[in-house]
This record gives structure tokens, sequence and C-alpha cells, in this order.
């Protein structure tokens, strides 16, 4: 894809250029400790960040102390209160009621003066002007799932597997007797795939309260186990064996759960069950209220998960109303978002869809009928933020301008006019103020660790700088960060790679390199943010003497629905063509030991590593696979079957992309390494591998985490990155023949 050439204007720096800081001939060198997310030292070198919060149209800075607010056109800071002040003014004198910080201090009205503040236990709403405690809500043992309304003042909860709602007045009302760890009220459901990341919804004013139910005893346990001392302490004569601890996991192809939607309504105490059929084998997600809080809208998806329609549903009685929208494809469908109704017209939304290719933005009205595609291009809409009511416009993040950039965007509804709102450079992460006429934008560039600016949007936009971070790096020897493209296994895609050159990288020596992948769905490893958006394990490893290589395969996400589609029903064998097209440009460098290649990753990386090295047992000398996966017929139903079938439907996929039958071509060195309690990749994938491997008589490592999930937790981590690293360091590094060394 070009770059837009109004972008140049901006001045685009050029993907495909090198950074080098000028300050890599500083000496100090760094530690697992400082790059690591669970080092001890690991936030003291990030870029400063400004904790920052809309009340209304007003911008709050949040500190450990005070919290300020922020002129938005000169970044002047004015004190509103301090932390001192706020445990005063509410009478906390307690050390186990104390708030210890403001970091996550909300302003949740935006013509009251009201923070919402924690210490642990309460959420505490003082209203800072009049200097008193309004409101504490206590916040009680066992919560799995809470849900506020600003409007009603209700809070929706669920406690002990049971739904409650307690209203204004502090009145709590059990909505739910059944609930238990077969039966599952307002939370996450459909595994948190299709955008899913909770189960309570309420209505504009908080009249009513949406919330999942899910039924899933018919699904089979899976036997995870919680081991004593790492799980739990035992009481006083009890046991020190470890205990199943099971969970609910629906296999691809297998029974799966079945979920249905409540509505309970404050005014009447009643609850109701959205009347959408038969809940076997099917989706129910995205569910949004209009605005007058009569109508419920919901996609449902059937369990192939190439069917989608949107449904309307009467609230107060749970009838059907009517089918509003309906997409098919040969492939998937896969909605991510619930649909947004404009905040000037309540007979219109918009609804997102990349049926035309790439996701992008459709106005429709309630009658079902699509009155106009407002977005549309070979770019993909990657986050919609809100509304400015006054330009009637959307305000939107895409990858317009370059595919590994995220900037901000806004869009007139009526015209289709679109207006560029950041610099147009890297990677954004912007906030729509709560009033729609102004954005904090936090970004970074490859040579930009962090800065903060204020766009306005009260006429033209324009930017007005905030804050700019320090390089914490400063005074650190780094390696050179590199970006650039090649071309897929279908010689016509451009495929996007980040390279982190050895420190004091000569290149006149060969170095030994290591590809880092994962290469799945809905993520992807290089972005034009600081250092080509690098982990900081590269760093360390590039200190360590390797070359480090990331590409983003076909299969990996905002590249547009073929892109991504490439992979349906063979789940990484196109992803392993790319990866090999990467190697092939690498051993074009003279500086890369052909000899000496090695790969790693983790989850989907896992199972493209040991894909790798299997399948080319010649090319890779060394792999570190974590949390692999290894047959799909392991992984849950909803994302093992969008993009692979049934194992009963497609049983010639489940067979080519299996890794057991692989085991016997096992040449290198490979470490597998799995959490012990793993409930996304569980632990069978990882130890049928190994049973394979013994049956053929090929010798893996393996390595597990006792009581740990899919990835490791704190400073656990950072054991994990010493092993991965420690195991090239034995077999990938050493010169074996002073050939090779030359």
């Amino acid at each position: 894809m070009k770059i837009k050439s109004f972008i140049g204007l901006v001045g685009l720096c050029a993907l495909t250029g090198l950074f080098s800081p000028t300050e890599s001939m500083a000496q100090k060198q760094f530690t697992l400790e400082d790059l690591n997310f669970g080092g001890t030292n690991f936030y003291n070198m990030r870029p400063e960040a400004r904790y920052l919060t809309w009340w209304g149209g007003k911008l709050v800075r949040q500190d450990l102390n005070s919290c300020s607010l922020v002129d938005l056109v000169n970044g002047k800071e004015t004190q509103l209160f301090s932390l001192d002040e706020l445990n005063n003014w509410a009478g906390l004198t307690k050390p186990e009621e104390v708030v210890r910080h403001l970091y996550a201090a909300e302003f949740p009205y935006a013509d009251r003066p009201v923070v919402i503040v924690q210490n642990g236990n309460e959420d505490l709403y003082i209203d800072f002007k009049a200097h008193k405690l309004e409101q504490r809500l206590s916040r009680p043992s066992g919560l799995q799932a809470r849900e506020w309304n600003k409007q009603s003042g209700a809070t929706a909860l669920v406690t002990d597997n049971q739904l409650y709602v307690t209203d204004a007045k502090g009145e709590k009302h059990q909505l739910t007797t059944d609930g238990s760890s077969d039966i599952v009220y307002g939370q996450s459901v459909h595994r948190d795939e299709f955008g899913i990341d909770g189960g309570l919804y309420w209505s504009p004013k908080g009249n009513r309260l949406a919330f999942y139910r899910m039924d899933q005893s018919m699904v089979a346990d899976y036997p995870l186990i919680s081991v004593p001392e790492l799980d739990w302490t035992p009481k006083k004569g009890e046991s020190r064996a470890a205990k199943a601890a099971p969970i609910k996991y629906p296999m691809a192809g297998e029974t799966s759960h079945k979920v249905t939607v409540g509505v309970y309504d404050l005014t009447t105490g009643k609850t109701v069950y959205l009347q959408a059929g038969d809940p076997t084998n099917c989706y129910f997600t995205n569910i949004a209220w209009s605005p007058d809080e009569k109508t419920i809208y919901m996609f449902e998806v059937n369990r192939d998960q190439n069917d989608c329609r949107l449904v309307s549903y009467d609230a107060a009685t749970g009838t059907k109303l009517k089918e509003l929208y309906r997409e098919t494809d040969a492939k998937y469908v896969e909605p991510c978002h619930p649909i947004q109704f404009l905040p000037w017209n309540d007979k219109e939304f918009i609804l997102q869809s990349q049926k035309d290719g790439y996701n992008h933005l459709y106005l429709f009205n309630t009658d079902g009928r699509q009155l106009k595609q407002i977005t549309s291009g070979k770019w993909v809409i990657m986050d919609v933020l809100g509304f400015n009511s006054k330009q009637k416009s959307i305000v939107y993040v895409s990858n317009e301008c370059n595919p590994i950039q995220r900037n901000a965007w806004l869009v007139n509804v009526a015209s289709g006019k679109r207006t560029l709102l950041d610099n147009g450079r890297g990677y954004h992460h912007p906030r729509l103020s709560k009033d729609g006429n102004a954005v904090m934008d936090s970004y970074s560039e490859p040579s930009v660790p962090r800065k903060y600016e204020v766009i306005t949007l009260n006429g033209k936009p324009k930017r007005h700088e905030y804050f700019t971070s320090a390089n914490p790096w400063k005074d650190y020897k780094v390696p050179e960060y590199t970006n650039g493209t090649i071309k897929a296994a279908d010689g016509k895609t451009d495929l996007y790679w980040r390279m982190v050159k050895p420190v004091d990288f000569d290149p006149n020596k060969k170095y030994p390199t290591v590809i880092y992948v994962y290469g799945g769905p809905h993520a992807h490893n290089v972005e034009a943010s600081w250092n080509w958006g690098s982990r900081g394990w590269e760093t360390y490893m590039a200190q360590k003497g390797y070359l480090l290589f990331i590409l983003d395969n076909r299969g990996s996400e905002h590249r547009g629905k073929e892109f991504e589609q490439v992979t349906f029903r063979h789940l990484g064998q196109e992803e392993m063509k790319d990866q090999m097209e990467g190697v092939k440009y690498l051993k074009s460098l003279p500086y890369v030991d052909q000899n000496r290649i090695g790969v790693h990753g983790w989850s989907f990386g896992g199972f493209m590593t040991t894909s790798l090295i299997t399948n080319y047992p010649d090319v890779f000398k060394v792999g570190v696979a974590g949390g692999p996966v290894i047959d799909w017929k392991w992984y849950e139903a909803m994302y093992g079957e969008r993009y692979m079938d049934t194992p009963q439907t497609n049983p010639e996929g489940y067979a080519q992309t299996s890794l057991l039958t692989k085991a016997k071509e096992l040449k290198g060195k490979l470490q597998i390494i799995t959490g012990l309690n793993d409930p996304v990749v569980v632990p069978q994938h990882s130890y049928s591998f190994l049973k394979a491997c013994i049956a053929a008589g090929t010798q893996p490592d393996f390595f597990v985490y006792p009581g740990e999930p899919h990835n490791m937790r704190g400073h656990q981590s950072v054991h994990l990155h010493e092993r991965i690293t420690q195991y090239f360091e034995d077999y990938l590094k050493p010169i074996t023949s002073a050939k090779e060394e030359r």
C-alpha cells in the first residue's frame, strides 16, 4: 500500500529507514530486571507516562499525591486537590481505609465536582468542592463482576456466582439463586471471543440491566489442578495434597455452552430473557441499547461463524422485533463491535464491518436500511473513539497513513470528508473528551519514546504540545532498530519486518539470529512506535550479540480480510511460507550466520515455533516454544472453529496442521515451556507432543511453571526470559569452528 501523498506534507518518517540512537556509545548494560515487565527496575526504564482522564470537557492529570486541571492550550496545571485532603474530607484515618494514590481517580459527572477513588475495599465518592464524602460502596469478597451506572446510581455485581443489583438508595436486590461454576451470570461468555470482555450492560439512563447467563453444565471438564502453597494455604487439618481444579473447556467440534441474555428492570423488579430461540450452537455478542432504553440490539452468529445477523428485541418483554442486518461469508464473519447511535439522531447508528474487504463504518437507520458507507479504502478502522456532535462527525483511529501506523481521524457523517487530527506519524493512543470537543493524544514514533498532545476540535482541529518524555535509555548502550518490507510467499503482498542488530554491530561479522514470531489472528508485532515496537527481550539479546528478526506474516491483523483469511482451514501453513521468505531475506545478508538460526514464540507463536523447527529442521537449529498449540482439535471451539472449521468437517486441515506427526522430524534443540494451569492452551498440547517425541525417539526439552496460567505472572517472567535466553546461549551461540566464526 502506498502512503497517502498528503502525509508527506506532515513529514512522515521513511518507514524503511534506520533509527540509530546517538546515545549508542554509552556504556551502561541492561539486565532483565530493566527490560522485562516483571523486573524490579522495569517501570523506571519505560518512558515517563502521564496519567490523564477526562472530567467532561476538562482534562485532569492523576498523580500519586494530587489531581490537577490541565489547560488544553498551554498545558498549565492547577491543582484540584491533594491525596491528604481527600482522605481528610472523607474522614479516612484507619490504615485499611485510606486512599494511597490518585492514579485511578475518576470524574463521572461533567457538571459536578465529584471524584471516585478506591482504597482496595471500597469505592469512595467525594465532593472536592464541598469537601465531603457523598457515598461509599463496598467491594465484597468473592467479587466476580461489577458495573456501576452513573445516571441511576445503581450497581450490578456478581459475588459467589449470584447476580445482585444495588440501587441508588443502597437497597440490594438478589436476581439469581442458581449461579454456580456451571451457571455463570454477568461475566464474559464465549471464551472472550467476538470482542466480549464482560457480561453486564446498563441501559443509557441505568433503568435496565442486560446480562449474560451461560449454562456450561453440558461442557466437558478439563482437569487442571490446584497445588497447596502455590494456589492456597492449607487450613489446619486440611490435606496437603493437590486438588482438582477443573475448568469448562469446549474443544473444537465438541459440545459447547448455551448462552441467554436477561434484562432486569429496576422500576418493576422483574427479569425477562430475550426470546432469541434455541441457544444451542449460537453466539450472542455486541449487546447495545437504544437511546430510549426500550430496545436491545445484538449480533447473533451461527456455530459455523459464517452467518451473522443484527437483531433487535423489546427490552420490556424480551420479544424479537426485527432482523436489521445480515452478513455472510464463505469463510467466516466476526463481529467485534456493538452498534453506536448518533448522539444527534436516535434513529440512526453506525455499524462496523469488513464486508468490502476492510473494516469500515456504515450508517444505518433503525428500520435496518443502510443509508451509506461512511469510510472506505484499503485500510482499516481500528477503533471508534466517539462523536463530535457540533460537527456531526465521528472520531476514530485507523491505519490509513500506513499499515503499521495508528492515527486519529475525524469524519463528517454527511459529507464523508476525513480530517487527520494528529501529526500523521507513529503509533497513537488518543482519548476523546466526554463532550467530544478535544482529544488527549499519547503517542510514540520509532525515535520518539513518548509524547502527549491535546487536539482541540472546536472549528479547525489544532494540536497543542503538553509533555515529552525523556529517553530513559540515554545512558545505555543500545542496538540499532531497523524496519522494512519483503514480499509474502504470494509474490505480491508487502510484509513488514523489524530487525534489532547486535550492540556494536560489525557488518563484517556473522551473527547468530533469532526469529521472534507470533503470526496469529488479532495480533501484530511490527509497528511505527518507539524502536518499531521492539520488545525488551530483543534488546537484551542484541546486547548479548544476537540479531533479532520479527516479521508479521499473512494472517495477522489490520491488513484486511483477504490478508487475514488466507490461513482459513490450514493454520500455520501460509504463515510458515511467509516466515521462510523472511529466512530467505536473512540468508541474503552477509552478517547473518545461516548455520545459527533460531526461533522463539509464545501461544500461537509457540505453535509457529514448533511448526517451523519440525517442518524446516535443516534451517532452524534451536527453538523455544511457549504455551504451544500442538493440535487444533484440542483448542477451544469459538476460536478454533472460526479459523479451522471442525475436526469433523475439515479432517484434512487438522491432520495437516497437527504437530504430533512432525515429532519425528525434530533435529535441532527445542525447549517447550508451559504453565501447569494454562486455561488457554491447555497442558494436554505440550504433554501429547512430548509423548509423540518419545515414541519417535526425538529429544525435546521441557520446563513447566507450577501454578501458572498461560503467561508467567510477576517476577516469574524474569525467570522465564532468563531461561529462554540461556537456551539460546547454550545451543545457538557457541561457535563450533573457525570457519563459522569467519
